[in-house]
């Protein structure tokens, strides 16, 4: 079995209270299964060749498995990992220590990488082709660059927001991965196996509720566990059965489709303030009180997945399904306002 790999950067990544239940090897991982399989194979081949593997950019929603396939994939090749956030790079000296302690073969791995400021993905470009750097040393009339070899690494990076990240960087990924939506079944199943690890009963039939009310989306479903394992534990002698499922989750506000109190005010925003849209994003976050990047990369997703909201080149509108599931009745004349 290959080497654990060290990690070289203290990051909430690999602290946070879901390192018990987050997949450490591949084959643990539970749907993804198109993605599961390019990796393996591109792992499989740059063992076998002795190489670095090329450059990775997975990008989706939040909580879909972006982090758990990049701390995997060093586990997997044997190599060290090094941990940067995007947010953190604001120039190139805050990327320089990453890539000059970079081990023959490491992986570094940036979250959030559309967070970059330009001057550091700029920096990155020839890192990332040929394995080195361009440094300026000096200033004015004495400056001068001298190029820095690198040892051949890996660079991972993860995002929510493709869109804002340029074309040549972009084109700097060997393999570009969408990560998808779970199905109700991958949901349920994630549930079982996590179940055992919190030591809970939970009958079939709630781990199949639990699935169909975690938007998609295993963090969420972790997560939900907890609590419904929280409330089995005061309420219910600790079994989590239907019912006890279902009353534990009607308690956080999560209706049948999975939508929480917040995702249901967005709706409930576009449909009864601005009369079903189409309105800006913007126009809505304002009303809300709550920044415009939450809405788009933490609450959208899902309901654009669900049918329940439809992007127009004017703003967002409620579909006849978002309306029906709000309880509300469909306006004669759709706004055209955008805000």
């Amino acid at each position: 079995m290959a080497r654990q790999p060290v990690v070289q950067a203290a990051s909430p990544l690999v602290q946070d209270e879901d390192r018990d239940l987050r997949p450490q090897w591949l084959s643990e991982m539970v749907g993804q299964r198109a993605v599961y399989e390019r990796i393996k194979i591109a792992i499989e081949a740059a063992l076998k060749r002795g190489e670095p593997l090329g450059h990775i950019l997975f990008d989706g929603p939040p909580g879909l498995g972006k982090t758990t396939f990049a701390l995997c994939i060093p586990r997997e090749l044997g190599v060290p990992l090094q941990i940067a956030n995007g947010a953190t790079l604001k120039a190139p000296k805050d990327i320089i220590p990453y890539l000059t302690n970079a081990a023959e073969r490491s992986v570094l791995f940036i979250d959030e990488i559309h967070r970059m400021h330009k001057s550091v993905e700029e920096f990155l470009y020839p890192a990332m082709e040929d394995f080195r750097i361009d440094l300026t040393l000096g200033e004015g009339i004495n400056a001068r660059t001298i190029n820095m070899p690198l040892k051949p690494f890996t660079l991972i990076g993860a995002t929510t927001r493709t869109g804002l990240l340029s074309a040549p960087l972009r084109e700097r990924f060997q393999m570009r991965e969408h990560l998808e939506f779970y199905s109700v079944e991958e949901l349920a199943e994630i549930i079982r196996r996590n179940a055992v690890k919190l030591r809970v009963q939970v009958d079939e039939p709630a781990a199949l509720e639990i699935a169909a009310r975690s938007r998609g989306t295993p963090r969420v479903a972790n997560n939900r566990l907890r609590w419904v394992r929280d409330y089995a534990t005061t309420k219910a002698n600790g079994r989590v059965t239907l019912s006890v499922a279902q009353d534990a989750l009607e308690m956080q506000g999560i209706d049948s489709l999975g939508l929480d109190p917040q995702d249901r005010k967005y709706l409930e925003t576009i449909g009864r303030v601005f009369g079903g849209g189409p309105v800006g994003v913007e126009a809505v976050a304002h009303t809300m009180n709550v920044p415009p990047d939450t809405l788009i990369d933490e609450v959208e997703p899902f309901l654009l997945r669900s049918e329940l909201l439809v992007r127009t080149p004017r703003g967002r509108r409620l579909t006849q399904a978002g309306f029906q599931h709000l309880g509300l009745p469909m306006p004669s004349q759709p706004h055209g306002m955008l805000f």
